[in-house]
């Protein structure tokens, strides 16, 4: 009896393992979309005879390998196997080992067809599909089914050694999984309880949403309980998501943490950076010819892989190292190694986005994979960010000027239809129930001639045209999803030249419909945050299943250990901004003479922060202060920090939102207390009341769903970087006359004891998003 196979591949990986060879070259370009492929492989089904076979379930095996995949189309008649390819522009310049790549899916695919069917021969065909003209271009060659088989062979021999190697990790990675105790000598207060949670959602396959107070080691506690999970589970990957550059630090530290605490733990751990940060030439192009790291790519590639994967922590260091040692991308080698790594760790887009690589990845090679998104609570913003698209009429404008003549013709069109939009506008912004028809289709034909045009000049465009393309690649694509939960906008302004220029928006509102199917996709996904309530409102934008499970994670410490008092005497509207300048620098400096240390002040935007450190520093000079600018990059923001030290003393003032308002950690005396001077309301303008009508309308909660839940969620996670220890005490002012409110108070966190300075007047209870 022949034993089961124990590595599983699909054809499409196994292909790109073997038959990938020469330079990284991105120049046949671009890809049709996934719709595009969809609709092209259709039509191409849909010109056969009656009895032709679309989407054929294959599947063969190999010594301990098993192979499977799903033949694109298969004619009985005339007993043909087609691989189907849609493209766009001109198929001779399709580079040569893209061809050789497709004909080895299409053999392999032949090989399994006859082995089903006991065939003798088989013609096999490559299928390539213009998704522009709809023509079909065919190369067919007869195979006898030794010769396939022999090939079939090949291949699997030439990926064996590489499996076995898998197997072994895997197997040596589950046994050490199983055995890993927690790496610290015990539970924080709070964290097994999380860490319990975790273990039982992956275990039960559902999707938890765990509210976990800030300092109990969220992360330790929940990239903990999905290691013990992965042999039982049978888990290929663990993703831990991040919103922000310090939450992938700390990600990293926390499996820095469990590998050396085990350092017999075959674990892989991967990080995945944004191309700009990972490129090492950024004035080449990601072709042979230009880039030196892209010539021979993929002969060097198979010497880079085993390097790096011998590696536990595959940080951008390691990763760079490696890379550069082997003379191949960076970039594109965390890729290829986002396959074999155990753990993930990335930005969300890498799993939620459109084309993102993770969860192509999952899908293509059906992982088994577990999720982990931290500070979840910035999911609901940066769904909509990532659903939507915006185009820039300037940017359009300024093209026109410099684009070569086969693309300026299609851009004239897209800007005619474009200036048609305003003459029936006559306010400067104006919400549409969708998006206009006639624009769509100058801009898909504009998005085809550029399409063609870099298939005639591969070197491609220059960094205005690029950018404007791929704008419109986005809002087309947003545009196939527009539904009740976007909104279409047009924001005019008057030019020099006495017109109008606008700029055009396909805003999602409800990222719900994006991101369920990604959490529904994996065994478990779990989202944490110390901000994930109300729960209602998370589960309605978010568009978690319906027998998620939510838990609030009891708090590791105690009410005394946090003053938090409510200056209600003070109103930070903007009405009543000026007035409230003098006694908050005065409440400031009180508390400051009162206890010396570091604290945080947060305000709602930059002009007001500037007018109250300017009127403190004139005040107050002895004491001293530093103050966050607008579009801070790395180095400064480090400064920033850097200045929280622990015998210090001063007053830092920061936007609530901003870098400094959650994912910093400043243990101890580094910060004692913080002046929340904003309910951090979003801005009232005519966007955010669109979207407050839309809220309104889907979920009956217009006001708390566009200003007060997001708002106030702001507040608790600046309040969060006082206390970090159970040793930690500090002090937060929460500093409006709306923060006694009794319907504010019930969304503050309830290990807080709320201490009123003085009763909010009764002619100020109202709200209002200024």
């Amino acid at each position: 009896m022949t034993e089961a196979p124990s590595y599983s591949i699909a054809v499409r990986a196994l292909c790109e393992f073997t038959a990938k060879v020469g330079d990284l070259d991105l120049r046949f370009t671009p890809s049709p979309t996934a719709l595009e492929g969809i609709v092209g492989h259709r039509t191409v089904a849909s010109r056969r005879s009656e009895g032709y076979q679309a989407e054929v379930s294959l599947e063969g095996v190999y010594h301990a390998l098993k192979v499977k995949g799903r033949a694109d189309g298969y004619d009985p008649v005339r007993n043909c196997l087609e691989e189907v390819k849609t493209y766009r522009g001109d198929l001779g310049k399709q580079p040569d080992n893209h061809r050789q790549l497709h004909w080895a899916q299409a053999k392999i695919y032949g090989w399994l067809m006859c082995q089903k069917l006991q065939l003798p021969r088989i013609d096999v065909a490559l299928v390539y599909f213009d998704i522009v003209s709809e023509k079909e271009t065919c190369l067919a060659q007869s195979f006898d089914a030794p010769q396939l088989q022999a090939f079939f062979e090949q291949q699997c021999a030439l990926f064996l050694a590489w499996a076995e190697q898998e197997m072994g990790h895997r197997l040596a990675r589950n046994l050490g999984a199983q055995a890993l105790a927690f790496p610290h000598a015990g539970f924080r207060p709070g964290q097994r309880h999380l860490a319990e949670s975790v273990f039982k959602a992956v275990s039960t396959g559902r999707c938890l949403m765990a509210q976990a107070p800030t300092g109990i080691g969220k992360t330790v506690g929940t990239l903990f309980p999905m290691l013990k999970a992965l042999a039982p589970q049978r888990l290929d990957k663990v993703f831990f998501l991040t919103a922000k550059t310090p939450g992938r630090k700390l990600a990293l530290d926390a499996a820095r943490l469990i590998t050396q605490s085990d350092p017999a733990l075959p674990l892989r751990v991967l990080e995945m950076i944004a191309r700009d940060k990972a490129c090492e030439h950024p004035d080449k192009a990601c072709h042979g010819e230009s880039c030196p790291l892209a010539r021979g790519f993929y002969d060097r590639l198979p010497q880079a892989r085993e390097a790096a994967s011998q590696i536990t922590l595959l940080d951008q260091a390691a990763l760079r190292d490696i890379a550069l040692a082997h003379e191949v991308c960076p970039y594109y080698l965390s890729q290829e190694m986002a396959r074999w790594a155990d753990v993930v760790v990335a930005d969300y887009n890498y799993y939620f986005d459109f084309s993102a690589l993770l969860f192509g990845l999952a899908q293509a090679n059906a992982w088994t994979v577990a999720t982990l998104v931290d500070e979840a609570h910035n999911l609901v913003e940066r769904g909509r960010q990532m659903y939507s698209a915006t185009l820039d009429q300037p940017a359009l404008t300024a093209v026109l000027k410099t684009a070569p003549a086969p693309l300026k013709k299609a851009l004239q069109k897209v800007n005619r239809q474009w200036n048609a939009l305003h003459e029936p506008q006559i306010a400067a912004y104006q919400a549409y129930g969708k998006p206009p028809e006639k624009l769509l289709q100058a801009l898909g034909s504009c998005v085809t001639a550029f399409g063609d045009y870099l298939n005639d000049h591969p070197q491609g465009l220059d960094s205005g045209l690029q950018a404007f393309y791929f704008d419109a690649l986005q809002f087309g694509r947003v545009a196939e999803s527009f539904d009740e939960h976007f909104l279409f906008d047009i924001h005019k302004r008057e030019s020099g030249r006495q017109r109008s220029l606008s700029t055009l928006c396909l805003r999602n509102v409800v990222p719900a419909g994006f991101l369920r199917p990604r959490f529904t996709a994996s065994r478990s996904s779990v989202l944490f945050s110390a901000t994930l309530g109300p729960r209602q409102y998370y589960a309605d934008l978010l568009g978690t299943p319906a027998d998620t499970v939510w838990i609030d994670v009891e708090s590791p410490f105690q009410a005394q250990q946090l003053d938090v008092q409510v200056i209600s005497r003070i109103s930070t509207r903007f009405a009543h901004r000026q007035a409230s300048l003098e006694p908050i620098v005065a409440l400031m400096a009180r508390q400051f003479e009162e206890r010396p240390g570091n604290y945080l002040a947060f305000f709602s935007s930059f002009d007001y922060l500037q007018q109250v450190a300017e009127l403190f520093a004139e005040r107050h000079p002895h004491i001293v202060t530093w103050t966050q600018s607008r579009g801070m990059g790395e180095a400064p923001r480090q400064a920033f920090l850097d200045r929280f030290m622990e015998h210090s003393q001063g007053v830092g003032f920061a936007v609530l939102g901003g870098a400094f308002g959650e994912g910093i950690d400043l243990p101890g005396s580094r910060l004692i207390g913080a002046f929340i001077a904003t309910l951090g309301l979003a801005q009232f303008n005519p966007v955010n009341e669109q979207i407050k009508q839309r809220m309104a309308v889907i979920f009956g909660d217009g006001y708390d769903y566009t200003y007060l839940y997001p708002g106030l969620q702001k507040v608790v996670q600046a309040a969060g970087r006082v206390i970090r220890t159970q040793q930690d005490q500090g002090v937060v002012m929460l500093i409006d006359d709306r923060f006694g409110e009794a319907k504010v108070q019930r969304l503050l966190p309830q290990w807080w004891s709320v201490r009123p300075e003085q009763a909010p007047s009764p002619d100020k209870y109202h709200h209002n998003p200024t």
